[in-house]
């Protein structure tokens, strides 16, 4: 019997390979491929385990806490992981290299995870990551990335099918990288969905990994919530639209660049159907924009919520993000929302706000500087309503989530609650941390809140000259 599964499971690998899927299911050799019976799970129970029960935001996603996340992986398992991100990247602290042309993941490996004294059986883990992980690697420090997959192995191991952490699968460990504040990604996100935008839920985490030597710590994370996983289905009505992770040279909405590489389905995969994407490149792109303004809307509307787009637009600018869409072509989801058929805009992976940036630094409020590789932007920006409606968004934004009453606050809490967990003696370690000193952190949060005075006044000299 077994032999025939193990055949089975090779067949059915052969298969996958031969279609030309990425590896984002390869694992590491002892992961295994034969079905295993005798896994004993004596923690698990429907409400902290099960698939049954709702996410339990007030529990994983606690305001004001810096959780606790330990994690136990075989020593074979572990050095198979860095084996294959030497084949990526060359050497760890070599400098690291880019992909090349692969669109791969790293390899999964299980892994036991403990939270609050209960054990999670055989999670999937990875590292994730694009600049973050390559640079971080290079620069031989091990405060990389990971993502966990709570029901990864359920194929192997039947007795955690479908397991769920308090009703997540799946979770992102966002490392800080390029953030000596270490609270970018906690607090940006918050700032979109005060602002009324789909983002996810994250929070402060201390992450330790034993890997065969014991527990250590590898600094201080941010938990974040996946959109594919949980956001839809918290955050809109309905649940089961089409949701797409562009990234790419079509993810810039240019005209004549969209294939469907591009933008990745994360649900109904199945379902070959790019139509809602093409009907938003042909009415952005619609000869009507120069001759005929309000039907050229009318299509538009028809496709995207702008309204939508026009509120995270402005919040991204008031904020200063780059690492996104008018810069570059990626870190942003489209929903498809059933009840409405309009596809939503969702910001993704924030630890690069909050700062001028690099390559170009982060776009003006004019746009003067977005030039027309992203249509996007300037299209809308030139069209006399979305122009109107983008002004009074930036002052709203100024005015609500990001005015400095409420936002310095906020800055001055997190740093109080994470400050132990990054400097000090319970702080990031040598060879765990993008830190060279306590006062690097220090400097974060001050160049953080002088930040919110500067772009306040850039967004009221821009609304004056309007």
């Amino acid at each position: 019997m077994k032999s025939n599964l193990i055949l089975l499971h090779l067949l059915l690998s052969l298969a996958v390979l031969t279609a030309g899927c990425s590896t984002e299911d390869s694992v590491s050799p002892t992961g295994g491929t034969e079905v295993v019976d005798d896994l004993e799970i004596p923690d698990w129970s429907e409400a902290t385990h099960g698939n049954i029960v709702d996410p339990d935001y007030d529990e994983v996603f606690e305001e004001n806490a810096v959780k606790r996340l330990d994690i136990e992986i075989a020593a074979s398992d572990w050095q198979d992981m860095l084996d294959d991100m030497t084949a990526r990247y060359g050497s760890f602290g070599s400098g690291g290299r880019p992909r090349g042309g692969d669109d791969d993941n790293p390899i999964w490996a299980p892994s036991t995870i403990t939270y609050e004294e209960i054990d999670w059986y055989k999670v999937g883990i990875r590292f994730k990551g694009n600049s973050s992980l390559s640079a971080s690697w290079g620069s031989g420090i091990m405060k990389l990335p990971f993502k966990l997959d709570f029901d990864e192995f359920e194929d192997t191991y039947p007795q955690i099918e479908d397991q769920r952490f308090h009703g997540f699968k799946q979770l992102s460990l966002s490392s800080g990288y390029d953030d000596p504040s270490l609270i970018r990604e906690k607090v940006v996100a918050d700032i979109f969905r005060e602002a009324g935008l789909a983002s996810a839920h994250t929070v402060f985490c201390r992450l330790y990994i034993d890997h065969g030597e014991g527990p250590v710590y590898f600094g201080l994370y941010t938990m974040v919530e996946m959109v594919d996983d949980t956001v839809t289905e918290d955050q809109f009505a309905e649940d089961g639209g089409n949701l797409y992770k562009p990234e790419g040279t079509g993810a810039s909405f240019a005209s004549g660049t969209f294939t469907a590489e591009y933008f990745e389905k994360k649900s109904n995969e199945d379902a070959a159907d790019w139509s809602d994407i093409t009907a938003l490149f042909s009415a952005l792109h619609a000869g009507t924009r120069s001759t005929d303004p309000e039907a050229w809307r009318s299509g538009l509307e028809s496709t995207l919520d702008v309204d939508v787009f026009l509120n995270w637009l402005s919040v991204n600018t008031v904020i200063q993000n780059w690492d996104t869409y008018g810069r570059m072509e990626h870190n942003y989801y489209l929903y498809n929302d059933p009840q409405t058929g309009l596809l939503n805009w969702i910001p993704w992976d924030n630890n690069e706000a909050l700062q001028e940036g690099k390559q170009g630094g982060a776009v003006s409020f004019d746009f003067d500087d977005v030039d027309a590789r992203w249509p996007l932007i300037r299209y809308l920006h030139a069209d006399d309503v979305y122009h109107a409606q983008y002004v009074q968004r930036v002052q709203a934004a100024i005015d609500g989530p990001f005015s400095p009453a409420r936002i310095i606050p906020i800055y001055q809490a997190a740093a109080a609650l994470v400050e132990p967990y990054a400097i000090g003696v319970d702080g990031e370690q040598q060879g765990y941390t993008f830190l060279r000193s306590a006062g690097d952190f220090t400097q974060g949060i001050s160049e953080l809140i002088s930040h919110v005075d500067e772009r306040e006044a850039a967004a009221e000299d821009y609304i004056d000259r309007q």
